[in-house]
């Protein structure tokens, strides 16, 4: 499964969600927030002790001290429901030192997000956090006791434990998209830079297929015809020789492996970046990889234009590597390939009935896809349960078709 955050993973079909780890991993990521009840209500405690005055004080001593940590401590449970990585946005300061660390904090915007984020935490996020998974957690299971209560009988709290069971998937559900919803304003205030990082992911990748595109033009343009030229000159001296001379012989082979060579170049060419996605679009490109598979492919791709050649290209190359790594581990015997621009997005499926058993981290080049999906801003999903059939969803951002 390659579904980096909780909320996407929701988008899975509702039993392989709820049969995951993310609904739990959620519920963990929530109850994380008794840290700040626990710090708020031992504020309470003492203004109700010591006075207003006492607690005011001792609540802003806490949030000057522990706003670092604690925004330290959401970002590292951050993991728990969003897999993207997540850098730490302070600088180092340029001195050792109190004076030259307590400096440096002071003038960054990260350290004021940090105390931002710490304030409404202990004011807000944690009472709703708790506050949901009481009762989207404690509510199905204090109805599913109902037969085991004191004083009622088990016939009576049979329904009881039946609207419990029936209320479990809800709150999978509830609480998964509440901690997705939650991750997505922890990582805009407490990681902002991550954004720059993944837009400078999106110009290396422009810039690498820039240079993709060169060279394949150098290649077609340069030494694919010096190729063909250098395979016509063998096929007109031949002419020249008798028959079956030892001559005539040695200049036929080497015919033969000039249009070898010309025939892997041309291979080597589509690869590189194939002519029919820049002629005709990405439905012909796709058609055309499974035309050249070895395995019966149905294709059903179809898209009301051209699209934007980052999204293209994308696409393209999803669909290769994963008809790539059907033909050589799935030992499949027949592949589907679905394609449609739905609501401004573009939705690629690509699935087979092969063994199954698919794993990005096996080095079969998923984990580059999702990469280059992630950054499109999209989202890829992979199911292929151990004796198959094999499922890749990529869905792509795509706001304008040309």
């Amino acid at each position: 499964m390659l579904t980096r955050t909780a909320t996407a993973a929701m988008t899975r079909r509702p039993l392989a969600f709820l049969c995951s780890s993310w609904p739990w991993r959620s519920l963990v990521y929530l109850l994380g927030s008794a840290v700040y009840a626990v710090a708020a209500c031992l504020l309470i405690y003492t203004g109700y002790v010591y006075g207003a005055w006492v607690a005011s004080a001792t609540a802003l001593l806490v949030l000057v001290v522990l706003a670092l940590p604690s925004a330290a401590f959401e970002r590292w449970r951050l993991r728990l429901v969003d897999r993207m990585p997540t850098d730490n946005p302070h600088v180092k300061p340029p001195k050792k030192g109190l004076r030259a660390w307590l400096s440096t904090r002071a003038r960054e915007q990260a350290t004021w997000r940090d105390l931002g984020f710490t304030v409404v935490g202990l004011s807000v996020l944690c009472w709703m956090d708790l506050g949901l998974v009481s009762s989207a957690f404690w509510l199905p299971v204090l109805l599913m006791s109902g037969p085991f209560q004191p004083g009622m009988h088990w016939a009576d709290g049979l329904p009881l434990a039946a609207g419990g069971v029936l209320l479990v998937p809800i709150s999978a559900y509830m609480l998964t998209a509440w901690a997705g919803t939650r991750a997505m304003i922890t990582r805009a205030v407490l990681a902002p830079g991550d954004a720059e990082i993944i837009r400078s992911r999106a110009r290396l990748v422009d810039a690498f297929e820039a240079e993709r595109r060169r060279i394949e033009r150098d290649l077609h343009d340069g030494a694919q015809q010096r190729l063909v030229s250098l395979s016509m000159k063998l096929g007109l001296a031949r002419l020249d020789l008798p028959p079956g001379s030892p001559a005539e012989t040695q200049l036929a082979e080497a015919h033969e492996e000039a249009k070898r060579a010309l025939a892997e170049l041309r291979e080597l060419i589509r690869g590189i970046h194939p002519q029919v996605l820049t002629d005709r679009g990405l439905g012909a490109a796709v058609e055309d990889v499974a035309g050249r598979s070895p395995i019966p492919v149905d294709v059903d791709v179809s898209l009301p234009g051209r699209l934007p050649p980052p999204v293209e290209v994308a696409a393209y190359y999803i669909v290769s590597e994963a008809m790539t790594n059907i033909v050589k581990h799935s030992e499949a015997r027949h592949g589907f390939i679905y394609g449609r621009l739905h609501d401004d997005t573009l939705v690629l499926e690509v699935r087979d009935d092969g063994v199954g058993g698919a794993d990005p981290a096996a080095g079969s080049g998923l984990a580059g896809l999702a990469d280059r999906v992630a950054v499109t801003d999209g989202v890829m999903t992979l199911s292929s349960p151990p004796g198959g059939p094999t499922s890749l969803r990529v869905e792509i951002p795509c706001p304008v078709a040309v």
